[in-house]
């Protein structure tokens, strides 16, 4: 019950400045205190109960008291027993009046230590149906990129009556890049979540070089794979903490400096303070957007991936920092296999192949020139409307 009203406390506190640009601080007051209702009445409750209970047993421990000397000196003077043997008794009576007494007061908490037990064990005992500790499986000792998604149907685990795709087929060729473009909600980001092994589909297979990703190893698959999302997350570290964590293994100073001047980020970082030792704050805060994408290019870069997965990845940008991106990304993308996830015609019409993704599956497919010329196509609607919306 406390977790909900901390969750509260803990969103409000790191989304402080939008809390104060649309002055909600009483709304959150408001929302905290209600959510502290539960855990105060039951905290109420509780206290009354152990209260009265630690009364009760302490009342026990005096009225053991009590009767033993009233009882052990009824029985001297009646003569049946001795001084010695009454004392004998009453401090048997006692000990064992008091254990009961604090082992009644310890109830609470081992209630709350079986809770809590039981929650880390039902953890532990939960498997995975794809886990990224697995060690099993296949690794190949080298990628050329050739994907293959064959008649693939996908609803996501949360959303069963969901169909997010129906027999949706794709070939990715080695070294080439491929556009996935199509309205909100058509499923291009899930697809970039399958490669990754994030969700396995429900039918249908993915290779990689003509073998099925769910035979590889899962770590060695997603070392293969180097990851530029919509809202990149930066960790509070400094920026060379930040860039290095893309490698497994410790990145030399070289490889961070060699990842940086291809990512287009050398220059602006040796421009701060402090260099590559400047912390980013929360969420890279301390970064503006284009900063930001471009340090998160640097990290997928440090790892050398053969595959290339780039999920919105100059949406959120202005159009300065979307030409420096997108110049950095034209630079990385070179020689690997890319999957570039965009709505922007900047950003997708040089690609070797656009794939419309649609109603679950791919309906048009081809270089941007082919399908614009397509009258009545998808694609060429998505421009029309994209060029009205810009003009």
């Amino acid at each position: 019950m406390y977790e909900e009203a901390s969750q509260v406390a803990n969103d409000a506190v790191g989304s402080i400045r939008t809390v104060a640009s649309f002055c909600a601080e009483e709304k959150v007051m408001v929302l905290y205190k209600k959510k502290c209702e539960g855990p105060m009445k039951t905290g109420i409750r509780q206290g009354l109960v152990s209260g009265i209970g630690f009364g009760v047993s302490f009342a026990l421990l005096f009225l053991v008291y009590a009767a033993s000397f009233y009882f052990g000196a009824k029985l001297v003077d009646d003569g049946k027993t001795t001084f010695s043997d009454v004392f004998r008794v009453f401090f048997a009576l006692t000990m064992a009046a008091m254990g009961i007494s604090q082992s009644s007061s310890l109830a609470p908490d081992s209630t709350k230590a079986k809770s809590a037990a039981a929650s880390i064990f039902a953890i532990l005992d939960r498997t995975s149906k794809i886990d990224p500790s697995d060690v099993s499986g296949m690794t190949l000792e080298s990628v050329k990129g050739e994907i293959e998604l064959c008649h693939i149907s996908f609803k996501y685990p949360t959303r069963p009556d969901v169909q997010i795709f129906r027999d949706l087929s794709l070939n990715i060729h080695s070294g080439k890049t491929v556009a996935l473009v199509g309205e909100s909600g058509c499923g291009k980001s899930t697809v970039i979540a399958l490669l990754q092994r994030f969700y396995d589909p429900d039918s249908g297979h993915i290779s990689l070089d003509g073998i099925e990703i769910q035979r590889l190893q899962l770590k060695w698959l997603r070392q293969q794979m180097g990851l530029v999302s919509q809202e990149p997350v930066l960790f509070n570290d400094t920026i060379r903490a930040n860039i290095a964590y893309g490698k497994e293994g410790d990145a030399t100073e070289a490889e961070i400096l060699a990842a940086s001047e291809m990512a287009n980020a050398h220059k602006f970082i040796s421009g701060l303070q402090q260099g590559y030792d400047t912390m980013v704050g929360e969420r890279g805060v301390q970064l503006s957007g284009g900063q930001k994408q471009r340090v998160a290019i640097a990290r997928a870069i440090v790892k050398s991936p053969k595959i290339l997965l780039l999920d919105e990845a100059t949406s959120a940008l202005d159009a300065e920092s979307e030409r420096v991106v997108q110049d950095a990304l034209d630079r990385v993308m070179v020689n690997r296999t890319t999957v570039v996830v965009a709505h922007r015609l900047s950003t997708i019409k040089n690609a070797d192949v656009i794939a419309v993704v649609k109603n679950g599956g791919i309906v048009e497919k081809g270089r941007h020139e082919t399908l614009i010329n397509m009258k009545g196509g998808v694609y060429a609607s998505l421009v029309a409307l994209h060029m009205s919306a810009s003009s």
